[in-house]
């Protein structure tokens, strides 16, 4: 199964080291990833694969939620499929 996980927030030294060591530690694979600087918020939209995993989807989510609160970021995740099909026109 893959995921989208996006990541917004103000710019800051290791946004994307934090975000991929919690990825890594958890078996999941990043597919793909771009990152931009909008009006000084960095943003960040990956795709992972979680065929892999050690948990589930909803393990990770809560896990994502406390590291934005420590990053001062936000970050979101969900099924790649929910994804594609809210942002289907």
């Amino acid at each position: 199964m893959n995921a989208i996980i996006t990541v917004v927030g103000s710019d800051k030294v290791g946004i994307i080291a934090k975000v991929s060591t919690l990825l890594a530690e958890h078996k999941i694979n990043i597919a793909d990833i771009t990152q931009t600087i909008l009006s000084g918020n960095f943003v960040m939209m990956m795709m992972v694969n979680m065929v892999e995993a050690d948990i589930s989807i909803d393990a990770l989510r809560t896990i994502l939620e406390d590291a934005s609160e420590k990053m001062g970021v936000e970050i979101n995740i969900m099924a790649e499929k929910v994804f594609s099909s809210m942002n289907r026109i």
